[in-house]
């Protein structure tokens, strides 16, 4: 009986494990290797631009302005949603502006 408790309980930390790297994917995930800044200080520069947000989205793209190689996060405010860029060479923002109805 023990060894079966033993085996359930290493079965949902292998799920609980996979869900969490799951959710840490991201569109464009293959482009981190040319980025200098990472995704997940992208993340607080994104949320320290505009405080309050969440983040909704995330992705990885090659998109004219700064160096070409940008984060995109979709964040989510009190006052509505809004898309924000973050140069993944210099972690400028490139961009912070309000989602409209017909987003991408």
């Amino acid at each position: 009986m023990k060894f079966k408790q033993t085996i359930v309980i290493a079965g949902a930390a292998l799920a609980a494990l996979a869900a969490a790297t799951a959710a840490q994917a991201y569109d464009g995930q293959q482009y981190a290797g040319q980025a200098t800044v990472s995704l997940e200080q992208a993340r607080q520069i994104a949320l320290k631009a505009v405080p309050g947000a969440s983040i909704a989205d995330q992705e990885l793209e090659h998109e004219k302005g700064g160096s070409g190689l940008r984060y995109s996060f979709d964040l989510k405010t009190p006052q509505g949603e809004r898309e924000l860029g973050v140069d993944a060479m210099s972690g400028k923002v490139l961009e912070d502006s309000a989602e409209g109805p017909d987003k991408d």
